[in-house]
């Protein structure tokens, strides 16, 4: 077998430039020893990644055809390979420290991953990946850019994020309709939020779903503390609150 089939139902799109799969190992930090790499493919960061002495590397591959190549062409990873979709796997099990995660992510599943990420986000001080570049722009954003958004919140909530690299379709195969993009997240030191989490997203999501409406309007449904209502920020849109304005709808609502 010389090369894996690219698989649409995957969105699998394979990285072929050595220098950027370099480089994006480069993007990792050298304190973190364990590494996870989600989506490895035929290995493109993989080769970079055992270069590296200091990485205790683990693969996670949902694709049969793919971890048949790695298990060929790198036979050190005979045992590093779970066999599983990333989505479904108990992170809290992988290594028994905490773990950077790294990949040349899936497009189609590249915000579920992170979501999933966020769930274990006590686990994963840091994420260098590649996304769709209009994903990573959106993820990136600050409050007061049109691309601020759901994403934008939850993820900045706890992670502090860099758009390191924007990259073209071409150096794919097959090549993606889209361009790309390389983004780290590195944990911050916010432990957990001061409120529920769970009315914290809800929050944002509601406000999100109607990005147009101020948030008096796109909020209409919450109930809030008496009189809270009256304050300012009900007058703002919801790309115009910062992690901490939400966190502050949060704490002045009735549950």
């Amino acid at each position: 077998m010389e090369k894996v089939r690219a698989k649409k139902r995957l969105g699998q799109h394979f990285l072929i430039d050595q220098n950027i799969a370099q480089n994006i190992v480069s993007s990792l930090s050298e304190k973190q020893r364990c590494v996870l790499e989600v989506g490895a493919g035929m290995g493109v960061l993989t080769q970079f990644l055992l270069q590296r002495p200091d990485i205790e590397l683990r693969i996670v591959e949902i694709d049969t055809e793919s971890v048949e190549y790695l298990r060929k062409h790198y036979p050190v990873l005979a045992e590093k390979i779970i066999e599983q979709d990333f989505l479904k796997l108990d992170l809290s099990a992988v290594f028994k420290d905490t773990f950077s995660v790294i990949g040349n992510f899936p497009y189609n599943i590249s915000s579920q991953i992170l979501f999933k990420v966020l769930e274990y986000k006590d686990f994963v001080p840091e994420v260098v990946g590649m996304f769709q570049k209009e994903v990573a722009v959106r993820i990136a954003s600050p409050p007061g850019n049109k691309d601020y958004g759901i994403l934008s919140v939850l993820l900045q909530a706890f992670y502090d994020i860099e758009y390191l690299f924007s990259v073209d379709a071409h150096v794919f195969t097959p090549p993606p309709n889209v361009k790309s993009a390389v983004i780290r997240l590195t944990r911050n030191n916010i432990a957990n939020l001061d409120c529920d989490f769970q009315l914290f997203k809800q929050l944002v999501k509601t406000a999100f779903n109607q990005r147009r409406k101020t948030i008096r309007n796109s909020l209409k449904t919450i109930t809030f503390t008496d009189n809270f209502t009256q304050n300012p920020i009900f007058n703002k849109r919801p790309e115009q609150l910062s992690v901490a304005d939400f966190v502050f709808l949060a704490k002045n609502t009735w549950k």
